[in-house]
């Protein structure tokens, strides 16, 4: 599927669809629940029917009505072995990789595009030390054996899904347990938001910045119905347009208070010299006199695309750095990203770890490869909004990863006066 971009500043107002990251983590304890839970989740993308369909495969129910998910949860693990289909999703596999053991089902995960690449040691490792059986034959991962309580541990440099899926499936197993993270702890946000999830869903964890003390808890007590928060990582593609207009792009459904990482955003994007509002949980963002600043991206990987799409057009030079892991991504981003916005004309460079950016006023418009890669498909896009001719994005359905949504959403902005 190809999208052609007319270029130019947009203006207009839409709502953030519901957070990626929270929405993982609640079905997850939904399914887990001591009771069924009712899930208001606006919009639904790839990654999370893929986790929605993993979770059945283990035993539980969950069936989609409108914007309602109904979660029964699991009762018994599945009998024999079931197959888990997580798609490109590595947050499906990485969370549910080790609710696999701990529920000791024998399950089989399908990965699919980039996935089997994406690194898993030394997670795997840590679940192989505690009971569980991990073989791979190319795209799929055979588990089984029931992980066992006790004394965990894994480096802060590594994914922070690692120490997420840890945090998630043990308080089911059938005493305490600690999990001790080493050196310096990258994506703290993402782990911050998994222990806000879990002590808000009824879990017993303590955190002193090193060592989870992890009570056994078995069930969680969910209330009966929840909703699923804005997204900061989806708006941000709305919020970085915004500001090359001078009449500005709002967005509606964030909550100033959000675990997100990628609420960043909003003071990077002030940072940068753009004019930003936030009313309740709406933020506004307009044209200011942007300029070139230096980015450590240690926290906020997912926003390195469309931040390299505002620095392309602020004045003088933007440093990326701390972003080596974003090799690892859906594509290589620190090279799809290169790529992306020097076929549109922007002066950009590769360090090893890392972007460097001159800004100019103009980018020259012309064809954008995704690389299968939907956060390059959504800078793309915010591209032409500073653009001199119109931007035509290749494979640009890749966005129904995380955001089905999202042309339908930017076709309804308006040409900026």
């Amino acid at each position: 599927m190809t999208q052609t971009i007319l270029p130019g500043a947009r203006r207009g107002a839409l709502s953030a669809p519901a957070s990626k990251s929270a929405a993982h983590r609640y079905l997850i304890c939904a399914a887990l629940a001591e009771t069924p839970v009712d899930i208001r989740c606006d919009g639904l993308s790839n990654d999370i029917i893929a986790t929605i369909n993993c979770l059945n495969a283990l035993g539980a129910d969950i069936r989609t009505e409108g914007d309602i998910l109904h979660v029964r949860p699991v009762t018994a693990p599945p009998s024999g072995s079931c197959e888990l289909r997580c798609g490109e999703s590595g947050s499906t596999l990485r969370f549910l990789l080790a609710l696999s053991g701990a529920l000791g089902a024998d399950s089989a995960f399908l990965m699919e595009g980039r996935l089997p690449e994406r690194p898993l040691a030394p997670y795997d490792d840590e679940l192989r030390a505690h009971g569980m059986s991990i073989t791979r034959d190319g795209s799929r991962l055979f588990c089984s054996g029931a992980l066992r309580p006790g004394d965990y541990s894994l480096p802060g440099g590594v994914s922070s899904q690692y120490i997420s899926g840890l945090l998630m499936a043990l308080p089911l197993l059938d005493s305490d347990s600690t999990l001790d993270i080493t050196g310096t702890l990258e994506s703290a946000d993402y782990v911050a938001m998994t222990l806000d999830t879990l002590n808000r869903s009824g879990a017993d964890i303590t955190f002193d910045g090193r060592l989870c003390r992890i009570r056994s808890k078995k069930r969680y007590p969910l209330p009966k119905e929840l909703a699923i928060e804005g997204d900061f990582s989806n708006a941000a593609f709305f919020l970085c347009a915004g500001a090359f207009s001078p009449d500005g792009i709002s967005v509606s459904g964030l909550d100033p208070d959000s675990k997100q990482g990628d609420r960043r955003v909003i003071d990077i994007l002030r940072s940068f010299g753009a004019n930003v509002e936030t009313n309740g949980h709406t933020v506004t963002v307009s044209r200011g006199a942007l300029s070139g600043r230096t980015i450590d991206a240690a926290m906020i990987p997912d926003l390195v695309p469309v931040l390299s799409v505002v620095a392309a057009a602020a004045d003088g030079e933007t440093h990326i750095i701390n972003a080596g892991r974003l090799r690892l991504k859906e594509s290589d981003r620190l090279e799809s990203t290169t790529s992306m916005l020097g076929a549109l004309g922007a002066d950009i460079s590769q360090t090893p770890d890392g972007l460097i950016i001159r800004g100019k006023p103009k980018l020259n418009g012309g064809t954008a490869e995704t690389f299968n890669d939907h956060r390059i498909a959504m800078a793309a896009a915010a591209a032409a909004c500073v653009c001199s001719a119109p931007v035509v994005i290749k494979g640009a359905e890749c966005v129904n990863k995380s955001y089905p949504d999202f042309w339908n959403e930017f076709s309804a902005l308006e040409a900026s006066k």
